[in-house]
C-alpha cells in the first residue's frame, strides 16, 4: 500500500496492524510529520517523500493506496472557503492513484466532506468517463469510539474499487451495547486502567532534550509515549476558571464574575468550549489544540469526586492515546508540531477496522 497525507502514520498503524499490508511509500509535506512516519514504519528514510505531493512523480505500483488530504478547508472549525487551495489536494489524490494502478483505495476526511462541492466531483470523477470510472466508489460515514476509540470522532470514508464492492466495517462497540457489541471505551479505561497508566497529576511542561536526524535536517524527538505526558503553565485566572467547570460542563457554567469579556457579548455559541470531559464516557473530538481549554472540551476529567482535583488541559500522551496510539508509537517533532500531529491523526482502530474490509475484497479477487 502507498499512504498520501501520512501525517504521524495513524492511517498507516492500523493497516500494518490488520496485518495483511506492507507500506512501500509514503507521502507527507510537513518534515516533523514526515520524520515521526519514518522513526516508526521507514527507519531508514527512503519510502517517504517528505514534500508537496504535486512533486511525486516516482510512484510505485500498488494494491491499494490510502489517504486523508488536509481538512481544514472542509471543516466546521474552518472558514470553509471553496477557493482554499487545501480543498484541491483530494485532485493529487486522484492522481496518484491513477499512476499506482492500484485495485483501491481509501479515502478520508471530515464528516463535512461529504457535504462539499469537492465531494461531488470526487464522486463526478469515479462516475463514468471520469479519471476513476474503473473504480466502485462507497461512502462510509463512521464514529471511531464504535470501532474501539476512546473518542466520539465522526468521518467520511471512501472506498473506491477495481474488483467490487466490499463490506462495511464492522461495528465492535456502541454507546448502549447489545449482543456482542461492547460499551464505548471510557477515559477511565485508558487513563488509568491501560497498559501505560497517565497519572493525573503532572508537573513535567517540556520534552526530554533528544534530537534525531531525518533526511539532512535535526528533529526533536524520537520520544515514546510516556515522555509526552507533559502540560502547559496555565495562567492563575485560568486554572481559577477551570476549578468551576465540573464534568460535562462549559462556559455556560461559569460564574458571571469569571467569564471572559467578549464571552459576556456573547451568551450563544460552542457549548463545548472549556469544558470538561467525563472520566466514564469517551471524550469529544481530539483537535489540533487540545492543550487549550480555550478551544474546545479539552479540560482533565479529574474534578472534586474520587480524588484530587485537576486543572489543566490534555496532555500530549493523553491526546494520543484518545487518537488510538498506544506505547509503539514515536514522536518527533517541538510539542507544538506533535500536538498538530495528534489532531489531524486517524484513529489507528478506526483505519483497523477499514483495513479488514478492504482486505477481504482484496484478498478474495
Amino acid at each position: 500500500m502507498l499512504d498520501l497525507f501520512a501525517g504521524c502514520g495513524g492511517m498507516t498503524r492500523g493497516f500494518l496492524d490488520q496485518g495483511s499490508f506492507s507500506s512501500v511509500g509514503a507521502v507527507e509535506i510537513d518534515r516533523a510529520a514526515a520524520a515521526t512516519y519514518a522513526a516508526n514504519f521507514d527507519p531508514t528514510g527512503q519510502h517517504i517523500h517528505a514534500n508537496d505531493i504535486s512533486e511525486y512523480t516516482d510512484v510505485p505500483r500498488v494494491d491499494l493506496v490510502i489517504g486523508g488530504p488536509p481538512c481544514q478547508g472542509f471543516s466546521a472549525l474552518g472558514k470553509r472557503d471553496p477557493a482554499d487551495v487545501r480543498n484541491q489536494l483530494w485532485r493529487e489524490f486522484v492522481r496518484v492513484v491513477r499512476e499506482s494502478d492500484a485495485r483501491m483505495f481509501v479515502f478520508e476526511n471530515v464528516d463535512r466532506f461529504a457535504k462539499t462541492p469537492e465531494f461531488q466531483l470526487l464522486l463526478r470523477a469515479a462516475s463514468e468517463d471520469g479519471e476513476l470510472a474503473d473504480f466502485d466508489t462507497q461512502v462510509f460515514r463512521l464514529n471511531a469510539a464504535d470501532f474501539g476509540t476512546p473518542q466520539k470522532r465522526i468521518r467520511t470514508i471512501v472506498v473506491g474499487s477495481r474488483i467490487g464492492p466490499v463490506e462495511g466495517p464492522q461495528q465492535t462497540h456502541a454507546k448502549t451495547p447489545v449482543g456482542d457489541l461492547r460499551r464505548w471505551i471510557s477515559l477511565r479505561e485508558v487513563f488509568l486502567e491501560g497498559a501505560v497508566v497517565l497519572q493525573p497529576r503532572v508537573r513535567e511542561t517540556w520534552l526530554p532534550e533528544s534530537a534525531v536526524q531525518f533526511q539532512g535536517h535535526e528533529i526533536p524527538g524520537a520520544f515514546k509515549l510516556r515522555d509526552l505526558h507533559v502540560t502547559q503553565n496555565h495562567a492563575l485566572i485560568s486554572e481559577i476558571r477551570y476549578a468551576h467547570i465540573a464534568p460535562g460542563q462549559g462556559r455556560f457554567d461559569l460564574p458571571e464574575k469569571l467569564q471572559y469579556p467578549c464571552w459576556r457579548r456573547h451568551t450563544r455559541g460552542a457549548g463545548d468550549v472549556l469544558g470538561r470531559l467525563c472520566w466514564d464516557e469517551p471524550s469529544v473530538t481530539i483537535r489540533t489544540a487540545f492543550f487549550r481549554p480555550e478551544k474546545g472540551r479539552f479540560l482533565h476529567p479529574q474534578w472534586e469526586n474520587g480524588g484530587e482535583q485537576v486543572n489543566r488541559a490534555l496532555t500530549h500522551a493523553e491526546a494520543a492515546v484518545v487518537q488510538g496510539f498506544d506505547d509503539r508509537h514515536l514522536w518527533c517533532g517541538s510539542k507544538a508540531e506533535i500536538a498538530r500531529q495528534i489532531g489531524n491523526a486517524v484513529p489507528p482502530p478506526l483505519a483497523r477496522a477499514v483495513a479488514e474490509t478492504v482486505a477481504r475484497r482484496l484478498l478474495t479477487s
